[in-house]
């Protein structure tokens, strides 16, 4: 076995292609999309270079096959925030063979030294949207399309090398009830003229344009605070918009703006589930991937909840109520039973608040890791 450092195109197409087939024929495993994965790792495409920069490592076996990958990165802007020298490993997937899982991360962590970093974090990716933590309780369910599945044997392997647990990320399905209770209405309702707010009218994707830029000025505001988060760049800002809103249907989108101001302070955006669409496509927009994720999201059963922010000035007021009002509104209407949470921080209370009064569970719990050096 060799590690090798990617620095040809070539290189890079095995890099995303290894766990679509290393989970090949995995009920469980969601596969990602190649073609935007490809422009997740190019530096010319994805603005998180703007603030980061890293290397990606393949481990390949004499005869030439791909026995895992990994990717080196540091997150100046973030450490800057919080006066650390960190640098994370993400994307990281392996066959099971502890001496596999050892050399990814120690040409991690030979990276980290050349960079003066004292600290590596991981899995996290670039930014705060990729996917985040390695898989440790549901192995027997489904994941969303921005979460992740990987084999039980992950943890053990990691922990071997002498990481130590980190931060843990919990995700919940909730069972939405077939006939909504009227209190549930007339609360959001109450919340609204209690505080001078209103639910910004979006009948298409025209009508979000104007609020965009106030939604990541509120994004930033609301997660500054969060693990791994740092604010974000207009571009990307912009890489954002170009990856989520072609995909967006403006039914399952939430702003909420004072009755006086254009100001954005709490949103929420959700999408039908993408997750059997891309099991079914294989991680290729080609032949066929496009019309199976067009039908997700035209006919589902489930939603994905990815985004919801408040402002800090209207936290513990409601003002949550008024951003499921219209998701539970709009899930009657095209006939969703389920809303499954992305992954989220296990200590975010305010967010999981938002499933208490709804029958839910947790179902799947992520974690990372941390060394010192």
């Amino acid at each position: 076995m060799r590690i090798i450092q990617i620095d040809k195109k070539k290189d890079l197409k095995s890099f995303v292609h290894f766990p679509n087939a290393l989970y090949k024929g995995n009920e469980f495993y969601v596969p990602q999309m190649e073609s935007m994965d490809l422009d997740t790792f190019n530096p010319s495409v994805n603005k998180a270079f703007e603030v980061c920069e890293g290397a990606f490592y393949l481990a390949v076996s004499d005869d030439g096959r791909v026995l895992g990958r990994v990717a080196a990165i540091v997150n100046h802007k973030y450490n800057s925030k919080v006066g650390r020298k960190i640098c994370r490993f993400g994307w990281i997937d392996f066959v099971d063979d502890p001496s596999v899982c050892k050399a990814l991360l120690d040409q991690v962590e030979a990276y980290a030294r050349s960079k003066g970093m004292e600290e590596v974090e991981g899995p996290v990716g670039f930014l705060e949207f990729d996917i985040t933590g390695v898989l440790v309780e549901g192995f027997d369910q489904l994941p969303t399309a921005y979460g992740k599945y990987n084999a039980p044997y992950y943890e053990k392997y990691i922990l071997d090398c002498g990481y130590a647990p980190y931060t843990d990320y919990v995700e919940y399905r909730i069972t939405l009830p077939e006939v909504m209770p009227d209190r549930y209405e007339r609360f959001a309702s109450v919340v609204a003229e209690r505080n001078g707010l209103v639910q910004v009218p979006i009948r298409s994707k025209k009508d979000i344009a104007p609020y965009i830029r106030s939604v990541f000025e509120c994004m930033n505001r609301c997660y500054s605070h969060l693990e791994g988060f740092s604010e974000l760049t207009d571009g990307q800002c912009d890489d954002l918009v170009k990856q989520f809103l072609p995909n967006l249907h403006p039914d399952f989108v939430s702003i909420i703006t004072p009755k006086d101001s254009a100001r954005v302070v709490a949103f929420g955006v959700a999408m039908p589930s993408l997750s059997k669409a891309l099991q079914r496509s294989g991680g290729r927009m080609l032949p066929w991937g496009w019309f199976h994720l067009l039908k997700a999201l035209k006919k589902n059963d489930t939603l994905d909840a990815l985004l919801i922010a408040i402002d800090d000035r209207y936290k513990d007021k409601g003002v949550n109520a008024m951003v499921f009002d219209k998701f539970i509104h709009s899930s009657q209407k095209h006939g969703i039973k389920y809303v499954e949470s992305t992954r989220e921080l296990a200590d975010n209370t305010q967010v999981q608040n938002l499933w208490g009064r709804f029958e839910h569970r947790l179902h799947k719990r992520a974690r990372t890791y941390i060394k010192s050096l």
